[in-house]
């Protein structure tokens, strides 16, 4: 069933590990990069939420959810393509508008599918070996230019051709790997078939975009409590996570390399001493989702979600004063645990809270819990890089590690009990 968002996620992995310095690349300025990765919270914020509403109504001879992972897929392997070969900033800003369409079109419903199968007790299960999914999707993206730099091919920087060719292989594997992985798992793992009752209740639902937004409206007005505590938890979480992502070789180039210029050798080092640190932390993540499951079944779930955030944020901190790459790849033990918790426990928290007929919409809107504080980031980072961070990217990760131990002591609000074992047991 996973197999499909191995795909997914390898898509999104290159772009936290390639998106940076490919618009340093092309001439990008440090302070307004994060208005350049405004691409992946505006169209999650606009998409999800609405193809998360049409698939819950959506009845065809493929299923509720496939049409979408398939047009999802084949527009985001057509801009994976694309993507590397970009002469200039504007067009790779643009590529990447329609690359996280095509992305976040696929996303939602794939959610949604692994809750439309799963019993109940199953559920925690199956999404966090989505998360470890995500996990080894994510390692292997982060290594692929390594991977190839070491297959020798050229890391260098051509005049006229400011991308390298190890980020274009790696870009085409990844297309090739986003559509050939949905098609797999859409064949191998079809949906369930709607009951004849199913089938005439969303039949009987309006139907177009405007049926599709009150819905949206309307879910929001009745979302669940157990929804709304988890907001505060999941701002300072995102918010820090896209601070990571957008500043991370940035810091490393600056603490082990001394450099800020894009076209030099040591910067192209930092870069790949990144990605390889990203191979670390998803190693770990796959890892670590796959323990969790046994884990959840005997604590409370936003116990043991404190605890991967303030990991994570320990991490960070650690990270922005590392002077050595051994630390740099022992903190990323915190940033891999972390990273397992943010992508499968609170998607366990949002399960046990939302009705299943209504399971597309809300996972749909749960994502904006995510966007919104990406958003936030892209508006003030570049108001409050020079004149409070200094101009300078490791006090951008220190800042993401205090958010992180804030977002820890959020999570630690969400009411949680009892644990999810005595849950399933009192039935």
């Amino acid at each position: 069933m996973n197999i499909g968002f191995f795909g997914l996620q390898f898509s999104f992995g290159l772009q936290q590990a390639n998106m940076t310095p490919i618009y340093k690349f092309l001439g990008a300025d440090e302070a307004t990069m994060p208005l350049l990765w405004l691409a992946g919270p505006m169209t999650g914020l606009l998409v999800q939420p609405i193809i998360g509403a049409l698939s819950d109504r959506t009845l065809s001879r493929m299923g509720r959810r496939t049409p979408y992972f398939l047009i999802g897929a084949i527009v985001c392997s057509l801009c994976l393509f694309a993507m590397p070969y970009s002469p200039t900033l504007w067009m790779a800003a643009s590529l990447l508008w329609l690359l996280d369409a095509g992305n976040n079109v696929t996303m939602e419903p794939y959610r949604a599918y692994v809750a439309d199968r799963l019993l109940p007790e199953q559920q925690p299960a199956g999404f966090l070996t989505q998360s470890a999914f995500t996990g080894l999707a994510q390692c292997t993206s982060y290594a692929a230019p390594s991977l190839l730099a070491a297959a020798g091919v050229s890391t260098a920087i051509m005049p006229g051709h400011p991308i390298p060719d190890i980020v274009k292989l790696a870009f085409v594997v990844g297309a090739i790997l986003s559509l050939g992985t949905i098609v797999y798992s859409v064949v191998r793992v079809p949906e369930l078939k709607l009951d004849e009752a199913e089938k005439a209740r969303i039949a009987a639902l309006p139907r177009g975009f405007g049926a599709a937004l009150a819905e949206v409206v309307d879910a929001v007005r009745e979302m669940p409590q157990a929804m709304r505590r988890l907001a505060v938890a999941m701002l300072c979480q995102w918010y820090a996570m896209f601070v990571y992502w957008q500043y991370i070789s940035l810091s490393v180039s600056r603490s082990l390399f001394g450099t800020t210029e894009a076209a030099s050798a040591a910067y192209i080092d930092a870069t790949l001493t990144a990605q390889k640190m990203g191979v670390v932390y998803n190693a770990i993540a796959f890892a670590g989702a796959l323990i969790l499951i046994p884990v959840l079944k005997r604590f409370s779930v936003s116990l043991v979600h404190a605890a991967c955030l303030a990991a994570s944020g320990a991490a960070m901190l650690l990270i922005a004063g590392a002077s050595g790459t051994a630390t740099l790849y022992a903190a990323t033990l915190g940033i891999g645990i972390g990273w397992a918790g943010m992508m499968g426990n609170t998607y366990v928290m949002l399960a046990d809270a939302i009705p299943p007929e209504r399971t597309g919409v809300y996972m749909g809107i749960f994502n904006m819990f995510i966007v919104i504080p990406m958003l936030i980031e892209t508006v003030t980072m570049p108001l409050i890089y020079r004149p409070v961070l200094g101009g300078d990217p490791r006090h951008a990760l220190m800042l993401a590690g205090a958010l992180m131990m804030l977002g820890a002591l959020a999570t630690l609000r969400v009411s949680s009990r009892t644990s999810r074992r005595e849950r399933l047991e009192a039935g």
